[in-house]
């Protein structure tokens, strides 16, 4: 049987890192980046679509420049609701405004080998494993490819991640890998056997498909395919944005937030066109370049206000996001990456982000840890139960139990206490235990997290697929292989 899912809902505290007028200002400033810079589409399909609706194309360059009102009417088009399907309908996510969903992030390359501890390149197996611990996590509401199936053909390799996936769990899929016309095709295929045909897919979406843009203000055109035919066959598709302050982007969080707002509410504006009224959502993982190297940190202030300004900017154009948490640019799982994904996903889920993503992955998106895996459902847990707040009630208060016990005694033997006992959070991770049993048994909590991440991979049994639609993903797959 599936776990419940846990998702942060009716939070009781809140944060605003932008005013209004601020988003006005960025998605004011957005508007103009569009029209007088333009954004890049190296795809005949888009560049007809854009030209069609009476954007400014410059072919040669692959640029388009399009005016304010045609980018607004487009995005207000775009539904504010809706619901992300899973195999086991027990796992839909309604994306709602209301809900903080928790899911993996990719696609890492490297792996800290559950059994010895060694780091070694991704493989297909570890797909597989990944998805049947997540599985297993009621903290972890949907999928995305976590490593990269390096042991298969480039031309299938997100075909093989998403059956492997599908074979190993009944939660939604949010794949990043799938960003070709061919494969696009493929997966809509795949996911249409699992939903029961074309005509249900469409109303129960098992799969959406997330696509980076490329920074500064440019697309994929390989991406841009597979969006176009997701969304054509109803997926929800999303633009990420990866826009990094110094670099491909300005010094400054509000030029960074309005360079990476322009390519997401550009190409989202471009399924509009082609698609009105398809599921959409902004995807982002902002960062600001470190200072010495000029690489990408994940993590640091920058990164959590980025992941609180994005979720204004996304409530501004009604529709749900896809924020990077999580993620720590730690190289294995320590202090830096219990700060880094403490803080990031604090600040996302104030902010009330529909999904967050990057639980298990260290060196910003590149090395897959079990160990951090678990250690990342305890922090989602510990903010989760801060964002409950303190309900103040009667019963609450506890005015008659606290007569009662006076200033002798203690409120352990208390019916109330019994009651609430419960409601306190009690850590798998965090180690309270005496110092001197510390001391002796020597173990720390990423240790004991991979001690359970193997038992669970050893017990856990998810929902088998049913022989045939194992055998038609197996099909769809070899059909693509052939070609």
């Amino acid at each position: 049987m599936a776990s419940p899912i846990h998702s942060i809902s009716h939070p009781r505290l809140t944060l605003s890192v932008l005013t209004a007028e601020e988003v006005r200002r960025i998605h004011t400033a957005t508007l103009d980046i569009i029209e007088s810079v333009g954004i890049r589409f190296p795809s005949a399909r888009a560049l007809d679509i854009w030209q069609a609706h009476g954007a400014a194309v410059d072919w040669d360059r692959q640029v388009v420049r399009a005016p304010g009102h045609l980018i607004e009417e487009a995005l207000a088009q775009a539904p504010a609701v809706y619901s992300l399907a899973a195999r086991d309908p027990a796992q839909d996510l309604p994306l709602d405004g209301d809900h903080v969903y928790v899911g993996t992030d990719g696609c890492g390359v490297q792996v800290l080998d559950i059994q010895t501890g060694q780091l070694r390149q991704s493989c297909l197996q570890d797909v597989a494993d990944i998805a049947r611990i997540a599985d297993c996590l009621p903290q972890v509401a949907f999928h995305w490819v976590a490593v990269s199936a390096q042991d298969m053909p480039p031309k299938t390799r997100g075909l093989h991640e998403l059956r492997a996936i599908w074979e190993n769990s009944t939660k939604h899929v949010q794949t990043e890998s799938i960003y070709s016309e061919l494969e696009a095709r493929a997966a809509v295929e795949m996911a249409a056997a699992i939903a029961g045909g074309r005509d249900a897919l469409r109303q129960r979406p098992t799969l959406s498909i997330m696509q980076c843009t490329l920074s500064p203000l440019a697309n994929d055109g390989g991406s841009l395919d597979a969006a176009l035919i997701g969304a054509e066959a109803g997926l929800p598709v999303g633009f990420m944005t990866m826009a990094s302050c110094l670099t491909t982007g300005p010094a400054t969080l509000a030029g960074t937030l309005a360079v990476g707002n322009a390519e997401v509410v550009a190409t989202t504006a471009l399924i509009q066109l082609a698609f009105p009224g398809a599921p959409v959502f902004y995807a982002a993982a902002q960062t600001a370049a470190d200072l010495r190297s000029g690489a990408y940190t994940g993590g640091g202030p920058e990164d959590f206000l980025f992941g609180a300004a994005t979720n204004a900017l996304a409530d501004f154009y009604h529709i749900p996001l896809s924020m990077g948490s999580f993620a720590t640019g730690a190289k294995e799982p320590d202090w830096q990456a219990g700060i880094e994904n403490s803080l990031s996903t604090l600040m996302a889920s104030l902010v009330m982000s529909d999904m967050l993503l990057g639980v298990g992955l260290l060196y910003g998106s590149r090395i897959w840890s079990y160990e951090q895996l678990l250690m990342d459902c305890e922090i989602f847990e510990i903010v989760r139960k801060m964002m409950q707040g303190v309900e103040v009630t009667d019963e609450t208060l506890a005015l008659d139990v606290i007569r009662a016990v006076g200033q002798e005694g203690h409120f352990l033997a208390q019916k109330h206490t019994h009651r609430h006992m419960r409601d306190i959070w009690l850590p798998r991770y965090l180690d309270r235990r005496p110092y001197q049993v510390w001391k002796e048994q020597g173990d720390r909590p990423p240790d004991r997290a991979r001690a359970d991440a193997r038992g669970m991979l050893t017990r856990h049994q998810p929902d088998p697929l049913e022989p045939h639609l194992a055998a038609e993903l197996g099909r769809v797959i070899a059909s693509v292989e052939a070609r």
